[in-house]
């Protein structure tokens, strides 16, 4: 792989901001095709730190920090799907990606869709992890749900959730969580012209089988894969799994449905690490979360672009 490039900055609208990281390699900066990736509730775009810069090996790629989280100010407004879903547009506004590819994972699913309703010109998208399914509509059944989920997840993701959730703050959390129990996603997508390719892992108690079933029955054009192994957090331990996926959706060679093994899906060892690589990337993490609480954008930039070399290096022997 080529090594990523990583530039920060952010967007303003309507009096909040939007972080937007953009990743893409010499091959990709001129590419048409761009990913937007909008992660789920209280988490951030470090979710998508092992995604981004493989997608960017033939896209560009913009993943977002929406108001409110990653050390984001939190708005006045309602944070309702309808508001998030003002910002990623003002996002596709500032860098005029007119038809961009939307990833969603989980909360995020709720807001591509929403943003999908409003712009019919935007003609794929993906969906990995889809809540809340109308079967369990309870902050209790979500919460177990996450738990079982988050038994088969790798300890770094747990702490990375975690650490993401003490950024965002519990009060800012619990102003969100009641949208996201209450929207809609099956009705909504009913409504989505685009293509949707919908992605869980096997192990995600959170998103599970029958709910894809029935999201696929009401989506105008759809597909429907599977990865073994994976739970909820398949966007970064199967980052490599999904990446393919994706590019195999958006080139039209994708079948309708299918299954792909964990050993073709799952982020290969690095290729050296140990304690060094752990403290490293740790530290550089730390920064980002220390500079975001802060407000310094540019502190953040610096942990981004830090952290984003140590693990290519890391994970494919590269030297920048």
């Amino acid at each position: 792989m080529e090594p990523a490039d990583i530039d920060v900055e952010t967007v303003a609208f309507d009096g909040v901001r939007t972080r937007v990281t953009r990743v893409q390699t010499a091959s990709s900066a001129d590419a048409e095709r761009a990913f937007v990736l909008i992660a789920g509730i209280g988490v951030a775009a470090t979710y998508f730190d092992l995604l981004a810069p493989t997608l960017a090996q033939n896209a560009r790629v913009y993943a977002l920090d929406l108001p409110g989280f990653a050390g984001q100010r939190a708005p006045r407004d309602e944070p309702s799907v309808a508001f998030f879903a003002d910002q990623v547009e003002a996002v596709l506004d500032r860098f005029e990606l007119d038809d961009p590819v939307l990833l969603g994972h989980s909360f995020g699913t709720q807001i591509v869709t929403e943003v999908l309703t409003r712009r019919p010109g935007i003609r794929q998208a993906v969906l990995i992890g889809p809540v809340v399914n109308d079967r369990e509509r309870s902050v209790v059944l979500q919460a177990i749900r996450f738990a079982q989920s988050s038994l088969f997840e790798p300890f770094r993701l747990v702490m990375l959730a975690v650490s993401a959730y003490l950024l965002c703050g519990f009060a800012y959390f619990m102003r969100v969580l009641p949208h996201m129990m209450r929207y809609p996603l099956r009705e909504r997508l009913a409504d989505v012209s685009a293509q949707v390719l919908l992605i869980r892992g096997a192990r995600d108690f959170s998103s599970p089988r029958y709910f894809h079933s029935e999201l696929l029955a009401v989506a105008r054009d759809a597909w429907r894969w599977e990865i073994h192994g994976a739970a909820h957090s398949v966007i970064n331990g199967n980052a490599i799994g999904v990446a393919k996926l994706m590019d195999a959706f958006v080139a039209g060679d994708l079948p309708r449905r299918g299954q792909m093994s964990q050993e073709e899906a799952r982020v290969p060892r690095p290729a050296y690490g140990g304690i060094a690589l752990m403290w490293r990337a740790a530290r550089y993490r730390v920064q980002e979360w220390f500079s975001a609480r802060e407000g310094d954008e540019v502190g953040v930039e610096h942990a981004k672009e830090s952290h984003a070399a140590v693990m290519w290096r890391a994970f494919t022997g590269g030297r920048r």
